[in-house]
């Protein structure tokens, strides 16, 4: 019948237009049931898949660590570290800190290793990123000035930061960031062994003096920090960079220098 057959051949072309292209039998098949192994047939299991390599980034570098698995790389690279030249090379390969990739170089430290006084402020900025030295930007040119007012230089100081590598826009480090890099610093600081510590800045103070405060009410303020045999006097004060923007808090940065020059007097 004409009617019967243009039905059928409608159908048959929806069906075309949707897709489906496989035909049927005439009488249906249960195809859960052909999926069923037969009795006493037992399917082998799947294959195991072979333990993968880890993954790894663009150019063939490994994938950056885990935030916990960092931390804990980190402390196992710095304390193995015997000496300064050592736990600098092993800060150099360290791949667990992403501020690595987005710095020029690492900022290690500057001035004489096992100095009677050692000075930490809180990461490189844009100079200091560019030549590998840290404090050498104006903030820098500050501190020299700020150290030369109580007979001190570079070459009876030594200077570093809590971070080594410059935060992208000179923002402030993480506290992620800072937990990483928290061991190479102690080490650090273990390793050159001064008689006094100067934490410049919050973070560098807050982190390594277990402190909470801010700047201000912690400036001028002694602390002991703790090495193995002992402790050593520490003194929060406050960072050049931060003069440079208030320079009307010299004066408060004078005063913790009198009482640095005034400490150092007194254990010689």
């Amino acid at each position: 019948m004409p009617n019967e057959e243009s039905s059928h051949r409608q159908l048959l072309e929806f069906l075309v237009a949707a897709g489906v292209e496989t035909p049927l039998d005439e009488h249906p098949v249960d195809r859960f049931a052909l999926s069923v192994p037969p009795p006493g047939k037992v399917e082998a299991p799947p294959p195991v898949p072979e333990k993968q390599a880890a993954p790894r980034v663009a150019g063939g570098a490994p994938a950056p660590l885990a935030p916990d698995a960092a931390i804990m790389e980190a402390r196992r690279l710095a304390a193995s570290a015997p000496d300064l030249e050592t736990l600098r090379a092993l800060l150099d390969a360290f791949e667990g800190c992403a501020l690595k990739s987005t710095a020029s170089r690492l900022v290690f430290a500057d001035g004489a290793p096992g100095a009677p006084v050692m000075i930490v402020g809180e990461a490189p900025g844009r100079d200091e990123d560019e030549i590998g030295r840290p404090f050498v930007g104006r903030a820098g040119q500050l501190l020299d000035k700020m150290l030369n007012a109580i007979g001190l230089n570079r070459e009876n100081v030594y200077v570093a930061n809590t971070v080594p590598w410059r935060p992208p826009g000179n923002r402030t480090p993480t506290p992620q960031e800072i937990a990483i890099c928290l061991p190479f610093i102690t080490r650090q600081i273990e390793l050159s062994a001064p008689k006094i510590l100067v934490t410049m800045g919050a973070p560098a103070t807050q982190t390594l003096l277990g402190q909470k405060e801010g700047i201000l009410r912690l400036r001028g303020r002694w602390f002991e920090y703790g090495l193995k045999g002992g402790t050593i006097p520490a003194l929060a004060t406050l960072h050049p960079a931060y003069l440079l923007r208030q320079p009307s808090q010299k004066a408060l940065a004078w005063r913790d220098l009198r009482a640095l020059r005034a400490k150092l007097a007194h254990l010689a």
